[in-house]
């Protein structure tokens, strides 16, 4: 599993490296999750139609589309990267659930999130830690987070599944204290 993690790292570094040309400056590059892991992300999240997906870093918007085409959820895209929002917006309407989604580009840690039932993330090791805190003090308890391939250090899963050898952790919010 530690490898898988560590090939995956190097996929980012990869797409930093591409990306290291462009005025853009990203904490996280452009890898898009598998379909099937983003399936496995939302079932394992038990999205359903009542459901609010945010997708924190959404690049494409495959994530949130998917939650609203297959699970009748609506979705909120977050990215710092303009491309990759127009994309996502050309690929919900292509998919026929613009009504459905929003995109918007900006910094996720600026980002209010409050309002998401299911928040994902695919994003470095680093970056989820950093978001730790802000995710536990801005969800509503009972709030699922799922994450592909990274956890949140000491804050351990409630769940963990492998698709196709990659590992998704789930997360609950727990009651304020």
């Amino acid at each position: 599993m530690k490898t898988i993690n560590y090939l995956l790292a190097l996929l980012f570094l990869c797409g930093f490296l591409q990306l290291s040309g462009q005025e853009i400056k990203l904490d996280v590059p452009f890898v898009p999750t598998p379909q099937k892991v983003v399936e496995g992300m939302l079932e394992l999240a038990k999205v359903g139609k009542g459901d609010v997906v945010y997708d924190l870093g959404c690049g494409d918007g495959r994530i949130v589309i998917t939650a609203a085409k297959k699970y009748g959820a609506t979705g909120v895209g977050v990215d710092l990267n303009p491309v990759r929002i127009e994309e996502a917006k050309e690929n919900a309407k292509e998919a026929k659930v613009e009504k459905k989604v929003t995109f918007y580009e900006g910094n996720l840690f600026d980002f209010d999130f409050s309002k998401a039932t299911v928040l994902t993330l695919y994003l470095f090791p680093e970056i989820n830690l950093k978001l730790m805190p802000k995710i536990l003090a801005e969800m509503k308890p009972g709030s699922r987070v799922v994450s592909h391939a990274f956890d949140m250090g000491s804050w351990k899963p409630d769940k963990e599944i492998l698709v196709d050898g990659i590992s998704i952790f789930l997360w609950t919010i727990p009651e304020k204290k």
